[in-house]
């Protein structure tokens, strides 16, 4: 099913997407954004300062930065004839990898999630949507999955096994986490303090659907320059997570009280002081073998808070779009040879090597 332009809207990473390509398309798009992100940062000056080889006189004498009306007219006014698929995969990326729960968004972010600039991103929402190359953001798990293996080629890992009594292990930290931040960490939201983060165990089997798109659609990336992808299959049901609903729907059935150990990171991030909870994934193994988050999913939902009910809200954070997590153990290495890769760090690409 195609998404609707509002639904990709919605979420801080399809709007950040949108200004992104726009970016890429114009350059007076690009410095518009610059400065007035720039003024919405909220490390303005300290995490984020400007570097300039002129005087404080020709600064002083910079024009002034672009309004929001300009900006909103300009973007409104995009030609997109010759919009190309790595452009539009470009934005993708710099989508994915500018997610942060841990701190408040930057100010590009910001930027894009001001009505009127959002309301002006409705064109290159419609042009991302209709882009004949980019129809797998929306589609369910493919049959042919990669587990990825970010070490080199001469130091490989072996595929992650036991799926239950790492959920257990996941189960147990996870609680134990909650007592532990309740106890010792302050109830004030607005405290400098972080801890745990991301809303999914660690440790499972994860595939992703696309490759070489996989290897760079990662949140919080370490910088890792080589890959090797392993062809893995797997039957049972699978969860999709298509929208924010899936996503609400499984905390509601499977609820697990994080409050107290992501209230802080969680504020910075969202804003929102209140209850939080993510899905008990032990219990979710018990009904579904696999769960998906397609990219129209992250792009629709990752990163702001979703209403669980009244009191209480959940996050999607960490979560990689176009990823499946292996919940039980009914995912296996497929018949066809392991791939490695490489970063090229002059073209910012993979290169498979083998």
């Amino acid at each position: 099913m195609t998404p609707s332009i509002d639904l990709l809207l919605q979420g801080p990473r399809g709007r950040r997407l949108c200004l992104e390509l726009a970016m890429e398309l114009d350059q007076e798009v690009r410095n518009a954004a610059f400065w007035l992100a720039y003024e919405l940062d909220s490390g303005r000056g300290t995490s984020r300062v400007l570097l300039s080889a002129f005087s404080s006189e020709d600064m002083q004498a910079k024009p002034p930065t672009p309004s929001l009306e300009w900006l909103a007219a300009r973007l409104k006014s995009l030609d997109f004839s010759d919009l190309q698929e790595s452009q539009v995969q470009g934005a993708l990326e710099r989508s994915v990898d500018s997610a942060r729960y841990w701190q408040p968004p930057d100010g590009e972010d910001v930027l894009a999630g001001l009505p009127e600039v959002a309301e002006a991103l409705s064109s290159v929402a419609e042009q991302f949507i209709a882009a004949p190359r980019m129809q797998w953001c929306w589609q369910h798990r493919q049959v042919e999955q990669w587990a990825i293996d970010w070490r080199h080629a001469d130091d490989p890992a072996p595929l992650p096994k036991n799926p239950g009594k790492t959920l257990t292990e996941w189960a147990r930290k996870e609680r134990a986490e909650e007592v532990t931040a309740a106890r010792e960490r302050p109830s004030d939201p607005t405290a400098n303090v972080s801890g745990t983060w991301w809303s999914i165990p660690h440790g499972l089997m994860q595939t992703v659907g696309q490759l070489p798109a996989g290897l760079s659609l990662v949140e919080d990336s370490l910088g890792w320059e080589h890959a090797t992808t392993v062809p893995v299959r797997g039957s049972g049901k699978v969860l999709e997570i298509n929208t924010a609903e899936d996503w609400i729907n499984l905390c509601r059935k499977f609820p697990l009280e994080v409050t107290a150990s992501r209230r802080h990171d969680w504020f910075h991030t969202t804003e929102r002081h209140g209850r939080w909870v993510i899905p008990q994934w032990e219990k979710v193994a018990g009904e579904w073998d696999a769960t998906h988050l397609t990219v129209m999913g992250y792009l629709s939902a990752a990163g702001r808070p979703l209403e669980v009910d009244l009191e209480t809200a959940t996050v999607i954070a960490g979560w990689d779009p176009d990823s499946t997590i292996w919940l039980t153990d009914v995912a296996r290495e497929w018949i066809g040879p392991r791939q490695q890769w490489h970063r090229d760090s002059n073209r910012d690409e993979w290169i498979r090597t083998q």
